[in-house]
């Protein structure tokens, strides 16, 4: 399942991000890839253990926590902190998957990375390639949103990002640990709770629509792990 949340962050919020991504820290990008992505990864990021990301990830999972679509696609469980990253002068990431646990750094938490997510920082035509390529069954996507928007997709998938030859591609990068493990449950759930949602326009006390509400969270209780 392959979500797009438009307009996670306004036009102001990515402004106060922007500004403090050009006073932050970057470090090699190879930092927090596993060892047969770092072959692959060429880019640079913000310094994870670093005030500015501390900052910039306290305005996305705040937002995050208000955003329906969001909470309705990833039933999240557990959030790794976010990662910021830079793509400019050639920088690519060839074809990779996710590694499958993450460690937070300096806790014993650990993640299991259900769901993958990039919140984009630059707008499309800032930059030249460095398309977010995502495979699965029904083949390949290519994504590239305005700034504020964010994509969802399954940690299982293979993806890249092409060339940036022009500008600079800023964006955020993290994973996210589903109370619904199954991509395919939390498909089925998901498309439910949309229904749902549009049948309940105006008719919150049609006996069908409770029903079927009731069924929704039937299915979540039994297949949630908390």
């Amino acid at each position: 399942m392959l979500i797009k949340i438009p307009q996670l962050l306004s036009k102001e919020q990515v402004a106060q991000c922007r500004q403090i991504m050009a006073e932050a820290p970057w470090v090699d990008g190879k930092v927090t890839a596993g060892y047969q992505s770092a072959r692959n990864k060429n880019n640079i990021q913000i310094a994870e253990n670093s005030d500015a990301a501390k900052q910039l990830g306290d305005i996305i999972l705040a937002t995050l926590a208000k955003n329906n679509l969001f909470m309705s696609a990833a039933l999240p469980l557990k959030i790794f902190p976010p990662l910021f990253n830079c793509y400019q002068g050639g920088h690519a990431f060839g074809v990779h998957v996710d590694n499958a646990i993450r460690q937070v750094p300096g806790t014993p938490v650990k993640v299991r990375t259900d769901l993958s997510m990039t919140l984009f920082f630059s707008e499309p035509e800032e930059y030249q390639g460095g398309e977010l390529i995502i495979e699965d069954t029904y083949g390949a996507h290519s994504i590239k949103l305005p700034a504020g928007d964010m994509v969802l997709y399954p940690s299982t998938s293979l993806h890249r990002v092409t060339p940036v030859t022009e500008g600079q591609r800023l964006a955020s990068f993290f994973w996210l640990q589903s109370m619904v493990a199954s991509d395919e449950k939390r498909s089925l759930l998901f498309d439910m709770d949309m229904s749902i949602q549009n049948l309940s326009q105006g008719k919150e006390d049609d006996p069908a629509i409770i029903q079927l509400t009731g069924v929704y969270h039937n299915l979540l209780r039994q297949w949630a792990q908390t």
